[in-house]
């Protein structure tokens, strides 16, 4: 259940946002992604999770091939996005809004429990469960974007910029919730981040993006302490 990636390229027009990248990210491991605006990481995410079409290479997970299969297929594979800017329906409950994470899910004893375990992580949404969702906070928006994606009983979760625009405090517990989870349900998880230092405190393994090209990976901890990475990315 390793994800690998080999060569992989993404064209926008004559721009090329990333740059014949290879990596593997071991079953179970959490990777942080981290890079300045414009380094590619959003449209590494996409790619992966069928929202944007590959210009060249391969990336497999599962002996399945992700780059040219339709979004809604990848979700059954156990691909689930999280998309920046903490994309939930408004107009619908926190309730409904869970409940649309789980619709492609047969067995609704096992999407009951599921939700079950995503409101202990998030007691917050237990309370809010018939109020719409354009009546959250910020960070409870997040929280409901994480646990609708976590409905679909994804095995590999692909999270864009989930601290996007939340206090410290706020961003915090969220991180922490999203290590926990990954541990309890055994995800593989590929966290893209601004919030660089945060995401690497969380994480397995470290990609650092510039211009479409990874510049650095190692482990979490390692880059944390590399000077150049401290010096270019994290501020200190």
């Amino acid at each position: 259940m390793t994800l690998v990636v080999s060569d992989l390229s993404v064209d926008h027009g004559a721009i090329r946002a990333i740059d014949a990248i290879s990596f593997r990210i071991e079953e179970g491991q959490m990777a942080a992604v981290i890079g300045a605006n414009g380094a590619g990481k959003t449209t590494l995410l996409r790619a992966l999770s069928g929202l944007t079409h590959a210009s060249a290479g391969s990336a497999t997970w599962h002996g399945h091939e992700l780059l040219y299969s339709k979004a809604e297929k990848l979700v059954r594979l156990g691909v689930s996005h999280v998309a920046e800017g903490k994309s939930v329906i408004p107009e619908l409950t926190v309730g409904e809004n869970l409940l649309l994470g789980s619709l492609w899910r047969r067995n609704a004893e096992e999407a009951r429990a599921t939700q079950e375990k995503v409101l202990e992580t998030f007691p917050r949404l237990s309370e809010r469960l018939s109020q719409p969702a354009d009546t959250l906070s910020g960070g409870e928006r997040a929280m409901l974007s994480i646990g609708r994606a976590l409905m679909s009983k994804p095995q590999m979760l692909l999270m864009d910029e989930p601290s996007l625009g939340l206090a410290p405090l706020i961003v915090e517990q969220i991180f922490q919730s999203i290590r926990e989870l990954s541990k309890l349900m055994g995800l593989t998880v590929i966290l893209v981040e601004q919030n660089a230092m945060s995401a690497l405190k969380i994480a397995d393994v470290g990609i650092v993006l510039n211009l479409g090209r990874i510049v650095a990976m190692n482990s979490a901890q390692q880059l944390i302490f590399d000077p150049l990475v401290r010096a270019a990315y994290l501020g200190y």
